[in-house]
């Protein structure tokens, strides 16, 4: 019973405000300074803090930084930096994908 009320007091609250926001806003129009198998992950932790998932994908470690913003009443933004480290705990590669209008804009110039 308390949880049907708590999902009926969110579902009001998402649809006063019309919108919903998980994860944590992070700097994304520049990620020069990741370097593969010279980043570290207390490089990473320094400059994004604490990821939003951890994981692994086939043996190696990812931390996963994400931020996405939900609306009842316009598109839905998301953004994700996905970072695999190797086994000495540098970087070994990155994936980010944005569907934020401003920052697809920066990054579309840069091809």
């Amino acid at each position: 019973m308390r949880l049907t009320a708590m999902i009926a007091i969110a579902g009001m609250l998402v649809s006063l405000c019309g919108c919903l926001s998980v994860g944590r806003p992070f700097e994304s129009d520049d990620l020069s300074w990741i370097h593969k198998n010279k980043t570290a992950k207390d490089g990473v932790y320094d400059e994004l803090g604490e990821p939003f998932r951890v994981g692994s994908d086939s043996g190696k470690l990812t931390w996963t930084y994400g931020y996405y913003k939900y609306s009842a009443f316009g598109s839905t933004r998301t953004k994700d930096l996905v970072i695999y480290f190797n086994k000495d705990g540098t970087v070994e590669s990155y994936v980010f994908s944005t569907s934020f209008p401003e920052e697809k804009e920066v990054w579309q110039e840069k091809k």
